[in-house]
């Protein structure tokens, strides 16, 4: 059996309980080295192998857990925040299909939580926005064309875009032409819950201006929504005059 585990964002003890225990347990450990936080193998085994997949080809990788698996050894392919987000598994988990090698995903807390929880805001504010867009600008890797910033802007509602702070200029310019105001709250945390987190906000006339000054050039997320600003209705689920299946409101009394 092979585990891929969502690491979390960064900081050690934002993996989940089970994320952690086969991390120990594992004999074999490939992990994704520019961005797990090495942390996480401080009660690892001693004799546990460990690879840093930064360096790393598919088929290097899969060799590796290939070779584990068939010498009866526990293999753990570990991910920064959660595999299902730019993380390159699919193509893992077919050609350990092909292989007819089992496997089990562990999902981890994705850095756009960390980050919500960093900036004290909540994405889906009522009367605000109820739609959270993750998306990535083009860059090496290309995006489908039905999913260009411009036209995603066009709703209005929170977005959060990945692998795209090193183009920051281009960025808020195709925001703002894509339907958003100069004016529209945004913020960028750079390495979101790790000790040298840093936070910039402002709004989209002048967050890239922001983010040069503070040096922020990679591994950082860009939100942006009127949710980071203080306008917002208050939610039915807990108005005292709303009923629902677990509570009958005062005006129904």
């Amino acid at each position: 059996m092979v585990y891929f585990i969502g690491a979390g964002p960064g900081d050690p003890e934002l993996i989940t309980v089970k994320g952690k225990r086969l991390i120990e347990e594992a004999d074999v450990i490939v992990y994704t080295g520019s961005l797990v936080n090495p942390a996480l193998f401080s009660e690892i085994k001693k004799d546990a192998a460990v690879y840093n997949s930064a360096s790393m080809t598919l088929k290097e990788v899969m060799e590796v857990i290939g070779q584990a698996v068939k010498d009866g050894k526990k293999a753990v392919r570990v991910h920064t925040g959660d595999p299902s987000l730019y993380g390159a598994v699919r193509e893992q988990m077919e050609e350990l299909n092909r292989l007819g090698i089992d496997y089990e995903v562990v999902p981890g807390v994705s850095s756009f939580l960390a980050a919500a929880a960093s900036l004290g805001r909540e994405y889906t504010l009522p009367g605000v926005s109820q739609t959270v867009i993750l998306t990535r600008m083009e860059g090496r890797t290309p995006v489908p064309e039905k999913e260009q910033i411009e036209a995603l802007a066009a709703h209005q509602a929170t977005m959060v875009i990945f692998l795209s702070v090193g183009q920051i200029e281009e960025l808020c310019s195709r925001l703002m032409e894509g339907g958003y105001g100069a004016g529209t709250p945004a913020a960028v945390v750079y390495k979101a819950s790790w000790p040298e987190e840093k936070i910039v906000q402002g709004t989209l006339g002048d967050l890239a201006k922001r983010v040069k000054k503070a040096g922020i050039r990679k591994t950082a997320l860009v939100t942006v929504g009127e949710f980071l600003g203080d306008a917002f209705a208050l939610s039915r689920l807990y108005d005292e005059n709303f009923s629902h299946e677990y509570r009958v409101g005062k005006c129904e009394d």
